[in-house]
């Protein structure tokens, strides 16, 4: 099958390995030189011609950073893709740019799929991602073996934007465990608890969820390298607490949460992994 990527970052450049690997024709694009060259170190083929590797291609995928990317990028696939497309995106942005880049898409004849992915890019490199998609109920079935080679998971949620919703819902419980850990753990150590025997505790107890056990390697270390920056999270959180404020639900603590993160972005760790809050916490607590 013929296709192209677009966007090879830390998410996008396995998953195009991975489609790669599985025998399809496919080439990548990105504005970022440093990223297309990471991509052709990797045998990946780089397009010369955007537009018309766009053409060939029988499906188009994306991972991109924002809702301006995505609305950039779907305004070149509605352009020079060729009518009964599919359009693959799998960024996490909002609801409103993935509705506007639909009626793009529609009016191009190209079809659309989100497929919104949970997990970081060391999941990614791994096969080990989760897909959330929506979308046209065929357009999903004729992509779902090329999504297969991303992860075990698949979940189909509905024919417009549930994967982009779904996608917040899970990222804020992501960021909510991280507000949770950074009070329990400040809690405990100013207590005298030694830090590595509470991590030992919480992974075998009640509270030991799979996200806890993935933090718990490296935190019980206080290694703060990232999975997922500060950064990251914060524009994760703008886009949750968008979708609160669109649908009335008042998030109250992922609002307190990315206070925090506000918090870790002036006290220098914005490029810290978002465990990082952990440490504004603590220095409330008058630890070092």
């Amino acid at each position: 099958m013929k296709i192209h990527f677009c966007g090879i970052g830390k998410m996008g450049l396995p998953m195009a390995g991975h489609l790669a690997a599985a025998g399809h024709a496919l080439t990548v694009s990105d504005p970022c030189a440093e990223r297309l060259e990471r991509a052709h170190a990797q045998g990946l083929a780089v397009a010369g011609d955007v537009p018309a590797a766009i053409g060939a291609a029988q499906i188009v995928f994306s991972s991109l950073p924002h809702d301006e990317a995505l609305r950039a990028v779907a305004a070149q696939v509605a352009a020079a893709a060729r009518p009964g497309t599919v359009y693959v995106d799998t960024s996490t942005v909002s609801l409103q740019a993935s509705a506007q880049a639909a009626q793009l898409l529609q009016a191009a004849g190209v079809e659309y799929v989100r497929t919104a992915v949970s997990g970081n890019n060391k999941m990614a490199e791994a096969a080990q991602l989760t897909v959330l998609a929506s979308g046209p109920r065929p357009a999903y079935d004729r992509v779902l073996p090329l999504l297969n080679t991303f992860g075990p998971h698949q979940f189909y949620l509905g024919e417009a934007e549930q994967a982009r919703l779904m996608k917040l819902v899970v990222n804020l419980m992501i960021a909510q465990t991280s507000a949770m850990l950074a009070e329990a753990l400040t809690l405990g150590r100013k207590g005298g608890l030694d830090w590595q025997a509470m991590w030992q505790v919480l992974t075998a107890s009640a509270v030991a969820s799979p996200i806890v056990k993935a933090k718990a390697a490296q935190l019980s270390r206080r290694d703060f390298t990232p999975t997922f920056t500060v950064e990251q999270m914060i524009k994760d959180l703008d886009l949750i607490l968008g979708a609160g404020a669109a649908s009335q639900v008042p998030l109250l603590q992922t609002a307190m949460t990315q206070k925090l993160m506000h918090a870790a972005v002036v006290q220098g760790d914005a490029l810290d992994d978002y465990a990082a809050i952990i440490k504004v916490v603590e220095r409330g607590a008058g630890l070092g």
